[in-house]
């Protein structure tokens, strides 16, 4: 599974890359820290596969890291992604060097 850390997502974000951020925490941890990403908690993602992209590169991310890989794990499997990229750490590692 591809992964990027935070300082290399910044960097990505600050340059204007072409990117998907798609969040799978519950809403009520969106409301406490966002990146501004698309929000599908995690046991709605499989019913919304529409909405996430295969043209270009998509960062999941869940609280810390752990959700969202799992996630990428099932797209993977059974919808045939492979541009997917977990976000190490999650937003806590976003909100501690970053934010």
């Amino acid at each position: 599974m591809k992964e990027i850390s935070v300082q290399e997502l910044k960097s990505r974000l600050d340059s204007k890359e072409d990117l998907q951020i798609i969040d799978v925490r519950e809403p009520y941890e969106a409301e406490i820290c966002s990146m501004g990403g698309e929000l599908i908690p995690m046991g709605e993602v499989l019913d919304n596969v529409n909405k996430i992209r295969k043209d270009i590169p998509v960062v999941v991310h869940c609280r810390s890291g752990k959700r969202s890989a799992a996630v990428i794990q099932a797209l993977e499997s059974q919808h045939g992604y492979s541009n997917l990229i977990n976000l190490e750490g999650g937003i806590l590692a976003w909100a501690d060097q970053i934010d």
